[in-house]
């Protein structure tokens, strides 16, 4: 996958098989991306995930309530 310049600007390629890349593409996405971005991520995929993703507090916060998780 080629990542959009303005959320990903390390890397030209991102491989979402891979768990690590998908972790941090989704963490990325969520920190950087732009409502169009963050509603085509997997929300399932972030909720089981969302303790394992090194978000900021702020934006975890906001998903933990999202998500009703605590």
């Amino acid at each position: 996958m080629k990542p959009k310049r303005y959320i990903v600007w390390s890397k030209k390629k991102i491989s979402l098989r891979d768990p690590y890349q998908k972790r941090w593409d989704t963490k990325q996405v969520l920190c950087h991306g732009r409502a169009e971005d963050i509603s085509g991520l997997d929300w399932d995929y972030i909720k089981c995930n969302l303790k394992d993703l090194d978000l900021p507090p702020d934006i975890r916060r906001l998903w933990e309530t999202y998500f009703d998780i605590n």
